[in-house]
């Protein structure tokens, strides 16, 4: 006689439209996530350094604010090189030289979108030389456009050191996933995510520059951060598994690739980001990453403190996440039939991380 299976129960139809919901909600979250920081975002507060008489200067800022209100931020310098130290250091975007000569410096490397801003710019000073000098048109100074930091010829267009980031939150997520998942131990798990990042870094770099050409300066320094960035992302997410379980790891993820990655300001400036996200997303691992390689690239006499000391903090978090569940997991093995111990005399514990007792 043969046994035939019972069938499984139907879903009930409100569970079913419950998790129809849910689905397309999921949906619009990461609809809004990967999108609602691109289509909100405009040019502001960009650091401008500005060379020239006074008058021109004063004349230079009312146009700017006229036109292009709270656009950008005005520094006045006293001569070309020090706009010029200022481009190189990132702590200014660009620069306008006013006077019998004028120029507009800009970096291509800090994006695209900065370039055609100052483009537009000189070439609203230029028509207001002309207007100036209506009567002697051929007597009017052109104005000299100079990049002082270009792109890349192999990355012409900056798309390739954009959508270097992605690589990265990604590479960290795996990582930490496939460690959480598949390594038992709390000093094999440090180990083969240490092992995984220098690998992984290397492998990343050896594309993007050796490969594409994207990235550009000193390969090992260019690895250490790739490596950093990895390790940053994936110790994060085994240290959120080993502190409140496996929900630890989507967690993680949300956190890395629904939120710190929009906001890494990896496509465009942080100052184009809405409210504080641009300066938020800096304290996050995409946004240091994408920040210091850039920087490492390009821009050698920026100072990069700042995002080697944030990728380090998240490194160290997931470091001591890690080390704080593995000690929360130990518990007391109470064998069966045996006698209470005596005072002051030592109980067996085990490390339950991963361990079903009996």
């Amino acid at each position: 006689m043969s046994i035939v299976p019972a069938a499984a129960p139907h879903t009930k139809w409100s569970r079913v439209v419950l998790i129809a919901i849910a689905a397309a909600a999921i949906v619009g979250v990461v609809l809004l996530a990967f999108t609602w920081f691109g289509v909100t975002s405009s040019a502001k507060d960009i650091p401008l350094a500005v060379i020239g008489p006074d008058a021109q200067v004063q004349a230079l800022e009312k146009a700017l604010e006229d036109k292009a209100a709270g656009t950008f931020t005005i520094t006045t310098v006293d001569s070309r090189d020090a706009a010029t130290a200022l481009i190189r250091s990132r702590d200014a975007y660009g620069a306008v030289v006013l006077g019998q000569t004028p120029e507009v410096l800009t970096a291509s490397a800090n994006g695209t979108a900065v370039s055609q801003i100052l483009t537009g710019v000189a070439q609203q000073i230029q028509s207001q030389i002309n207007q100036a000098g209506a009567s002697a048109p051929a007597a009017a100074p052109k104005v000299i456009v100079t990049d002082l930091v270009p792109l890349a010829a192999s990355d012409a267009k900056g798309t390739g050191l954009a959508l270097a980031g992605f690589p990265l939150a990604m590479g960290g997520m795996i990582g930490g996933i496939l460690v959480s998942l598949t390594v038992v131990g709390n000093r094999r798990r440090l180990g083969a995510l240490a092992l995984y990042s220098i690998l992984a870094g290397g492998i990343i770099v050896l594309v993007m520059q050796g490969l594409y050409g994207v990235l550009q300066g000193n390969v090992a320094l260019n690895g250490l951060a790739a490596a950093l960035s990895l390790l940053g992302t994936s110790s994060f997410i085994v240290g959120l598994n080993a502190l409140i379980g496996t929900a630890g790891i989507p967690v993680g993820a949300v956190i890395t690739m629904l939120i710190a990655n929009p906001i890494s300001a990896a496509s465009a400036p942080m100052q184009f980001l809405p409210g504080p996200w641009g300066t938020i997303g800096q304290w996050l691992v995409p946004g240091a990453s994408t920040t210091l390689l850039r920087d490492l690239s390009y821009f050698p006499d920026a100072n990069t403190l700042f995002p080697w000391l944030v990728l380090a903090g998240w490194t160290l978090a997931g470091v001591l996440f890690t080390m704080i569940g593995h000690f929360r997991n130990q518990e007391v093995v109470h064998i069966e039939g045996s006698l209470d111990p005596e005072p002051g005399s030592t109980r067996a514990t085990a490390n339950t991380e991963g361990v079903r007792l009996p």
